[in-house]
């Protein structure tokens, strides 16, 4: 035995005895748009002194790749819009080429892709995900409240071309979008892209009643199988999707249904917003404060203290509820917590 070895790292585990493999980091809680069912239209984003740098963001990363994560994904408001957040992803290119991470990804809504995909390929980026709830330039623009489709399809196919793995994110808006289901598959993969359905959750005060909003996949698979042969795939990606392959296209299909199949049995992950709290479930209040430790000492001790002390609390799931008489079950905006 190798006396100078350093002593193992004990893993991040859950009172559930759940690995946490997985880290969701926001970068920023701005966006260029303004999407129905992540923000309202006028808001107040946090003031510059509040963010973690993008050192203390990489700090933070280490400190999770160091306990044993394995994934990071960045995620915002809308990542790219950050000043110089390329140089995090440089940054986190060096746990990539130690073998310390498997991977690093990225959740978009691609309006800066054209600018930033190949850079993203040179930091060892291999896929990311691009939310895109529609192919109509209207409605595109009625979702986002000002967002423009053609910059997201331009994104979408510089990134195609740089060589990056794409999976097409939608939500799944009743009265809106559940007609271009169908199509939206077959536009995906017609580009060998996968296609994933969300169910609207209930996060932040909105303008309008998510009931209204709330189409069960359930109701969208049956559509969709109406035309596709669907069958369950053992693909998996440590996400929360569960997958079935298309015969007609050769694609895959997923559905994310954190209200009609709660998908929190096998949660390996946690999230960490752009003020550095670290949210142990995207649907419970419960948190932890890591930019104090973060920014209160150069070692990385009360750090790793934090963090540890955090998983301990980890819950078993979420109790997301949608009735027209239900409270959010949170009062954060899907952009403060991290897409």
């Amino acid at each position: 035995m190798n006396a100078h070895a350093p002593p193992a790292v004990r893993p991040l585990v859950d009172p559930f005895g759940r690995a946490i493999a997985y880290v969701r980091v926001s970068v920023t809680d701005r966006c260029d748009y303004r999407c129905v069912y992540c923000m309202s239209e006028d808001m107040n984003f946090l003031p510059k002194r509040d963010v973690l740098s993008l050192e203390e963001l990489d700090r933070l990363c280490a400190a999770f790749v160091g306990l044993g994560a394995r994934r990071i994904r960045i995620t915002g408001g809308e990542p790219l819009v950050r000043r110089n957040v390329m140089s995090l992803f440089h940054g986190l290119s060096r746990h990539l080429a130690a073998g310390t991470l498997d991977e690093v990804t990225l959740t978009t809504n691609g309006s800066q892709l054209a600018r930033f995909a190949r850079e993203l390929v040179d930091c060892g980026v291999k896929r990311i995900n691009v939310s895109l709830d529609t192919l109509d330039p209207d409605k595109f623009r009625q979702a986002t409240r000002w967002g423009d489709l053609g910059a997201v399809l331009a994104g979408v196919n510089a990134a195609s071309a740089a060589g990056l793995k794409i999976k097409i994110n939608a939500v799944a808006l009743k009265g809106f979008n559940e007609e271009e289901a169908l199509s939206l598959v077959e536009w995906a993969h017609g580009r060998g892209f996968d296609m994933t359905f969300i169910e609207v959750m209930p996060l932040g005060a909105m303008e309008r009643d998510r009931a209204d909003q709330f189409l069960p996949l359930t109701e969208l698979r049956a559509r969709l199988e109406s035309s596709l042969s669907m069958t369950p795939s053992s693909y998996a990606t440590g996400g929360p999707a569960r997958y079935y392959n298309v015969k007609e296209t050769g694609g895959r299909i997923g559905f994310i249904t954190p209200l009609t199949h709660n998908f929190c049995e096998n949660c390996n992950r946690v999230r960490v917003t752009c003020t550095g709290t670290l949210y142990m479930c995207l649907g419970q209040e419960d948190a932890a404060d890591l930019r104090e430790p973060l920014r209160r000492s150069a070692s990385d001790a009360p750090l790793l203290s934090a963090i540890r002390a955090a998983i301990a609390r980890k819950p078993k799931g979420h109790d997301f509820v949608i009735a027209r008489s239900a409270a959010p079950a949170t009062e954060r905006h899907m952009n403060t917590t991290g897409g």
